[in-house]
């Protein structure tokens, strides 16, 4: 079987590829196609564990899902996770490789396309259609002779492509007929179609804008997408679509997660926005932890020592600190359960940073950094109420202490995370534990919220991206776009 495959690049970042991207893998499985997403390089933080193991972007994992298959490495076999502002850990077939600063990575990035192709081809024989993400845009002339994510991997493939521009941001028609007028002929005769994506009001104003793109481009217009409304019940894929989720106003107990500058997996925060028993809101840099907090939240980093750093220079640390004092509850999850901790010791520099810092001292552990990572799907048991939870492990280093003795899980016999001695702190490595709607309402229970919902988190991201294909299905030519799609045609010597 070789499959046949259609890539979808954007005009810029924060596009919407990622959704659409999902939106198309579900349409595809409903027409009963064996369909499968793919994203040669992938720049995140929020990432998740693969069954058979290693680790992949978080919006692959959502696009899996969407195409009915468990996450992969072969989704996604490029991951940069940004450690510092200059540099980001290379994560390769779902194994972290080296940590590189940004020009190094430039120099050296050609030579992973070696890895890109092998899970692409692997991908090609095993289904009937792929759909692939590009990252950034191909515009980004600057980067091309190395490009790895856009037309480099499009012409080292032989894959058309479908351009998606933004509505939104203004100047969608500047940025689809500008991408043609600065790429290479070459790479815009890949180029067979685009989309408008985030159009608000309705799409017959924008008419006279397609036939201006039209004419200008001899692309097709492929459809008008609305704003939709489904992607807002989706899992939040990067920090472009936190900083704009504003608060949750359901009422109820009120639950605050600091934003920190690394932070990672804060998609572990999505069920507890959707429960009508909590409100949930984010706290910027800059603004204080309010202070009629019910539980306040640290998830986790991709630079402990780094963001505990910048948490001190918020005066984060403080709020945090006497909300402990007058019988707050604070949950620490992956880093931001180290930050909770004694003491933090990265003698190797393993997580960005080479030193130590004392923590918040408000769990009696301390964490040891090292290269070692720990990266794995993980099943198991509430250590307080014995409900069934499952989740998944990214993190380096090892956490002891006497606090340990009282973990918050049980996973195959072995006590996993740490609460204070009063139980109002608890700490652990287990990402995706909201997802279990069991664990989630015992959680609630525990810490004074009302437990009585419906919401059962897994059918409604499911019925999610059922509304997100319904709505994407009503606005696209989807006959004409799955037509674009071909075998791909491999051109050995690159691009």
């Amino acid at each position: 079987m070789t499959a046949r495959v259609l890539m979808f690049q954007g005009t810029g970042s924060d596009v919407g590829k990622s959704v659409l991207t999902a939106a198309f893998c579900r349409i595809a499985r409903r027409r009963g196609l064996s369909v499968a997403p793919f994203k040669p390089q992938n720049m995140s933080n929020n990432a998740t564990a693969c069954p058979d193991g290693g680790e992949i972007g978080r919006a692959q994992a959502l696009q899996a899902l969407a195409a009915g298959l468990d996450p992969h490495v072969d989704f996604n076999p490029v991951l940069l996770k940004p450690e510092t502002d200059r540099t980001a850990q290379i994560v390769v077939h779902g194994k972290a490789a080296t940590a590189m600063d940004a020009a190094k990575y430039m120099a050296h990035r050609s030579k992973l396309m070696t890895h890109v192709m092998q899970s692409f081809k692997r991908l090609a024989a095993k289904h009937d259609l792929i759909l692939i993400e590009g990252a950034g845009s191909p515009a980004e002339i600057n980067l091309r002779d190395r490009d790895i994510a856009n037309m480099g991997f499009a012409q080292k493939a032989g894959v058309p492509v479908c351009l998606i521009g933004d509505i939104e941001k203004g100047g969608v028609i500047a940025s689809i007929v500008g991408t043609q007028t600065v790429i290479a002929p070459e790479d815009a005769a890949m180029i067979r179609g685009f989309l408008v994506n985030k159009f608000r009001g309705d799409p017959r104003l924008f008419d006279d804008g397609v036939k201006s793109i039209e004419q200008r481009t001899n692309w097709p217009c492929l459809g008008v997408i609305p704003w939709l409304s489904a992607s807002a019940r989706l899992p939040a894929e990067d920090a472009v679509v936190l900083d704009r989720s504003g608060r949750a106003s359901h009422g109820g107990l009120k639950v605050a997660a600091p934003m920190l500058s690394r932070m990672a997996n804060f998609d572990d925060a999505d069920p507890l926005k959707m429960e009508p028993g909590i409100e949930f809101r984010w706290v910027p840099p800059g603004r204080s932890i309010p202070r009629d907090t019910d539980v306040i939240i640290l998830f986790g980093t991709k630079s402990t020592l780094g963001d505990l750093a910048f948490l001190r220079a918020q005066g984060w640390d403080y709020d945090i600190i006497a909300h402990a004092r007058t019988g707050g509850r604070i949950l620490g999850i992956c880093g931001g359960y180290q930050m909770l901790g004694r003491q933090i010791i990265d003698v190797t520099g393993a997580d960005g940073h080479v030193g130590q810092a004392p923590g918040l001292g408000l769990l009696d552990v301390e964490t040891q950094m090292s290269a070692d990572k720990q990266v794995q799907v993980r099943n198991g048991t509430c250590a307080l109420t014995s409900c069934a939870v499952s989740g998944y492990e990214i993190h380096i280093g090892k956490t002891a202490g006497p606090d340990t003795g009282r973990p918050m899980f049980s996973l195959k016999g072995h006590p996993e995370g740490a609460r204070s001695a009063n139980g109002l702190i608890e700490g652990t490595y287990l990402h995706g534990v909201f997802t279990q709607d069991e664990f989630r309402r015992s959680w609630m229970d525990r810490i004074g919220a009302t437990a009585e919902t419906n919401l059962f988190y897994g059918a409604e991201v499911d019925r999610a991206l059922d509304a997100l294909a319904d709505e994407v299905s009503a606005a696209v030519d989807i006959d004409a776009l799955f037509g674009l799609a071909e075998a791909p045609g491999w051109h050995p010597s690159g691009a």
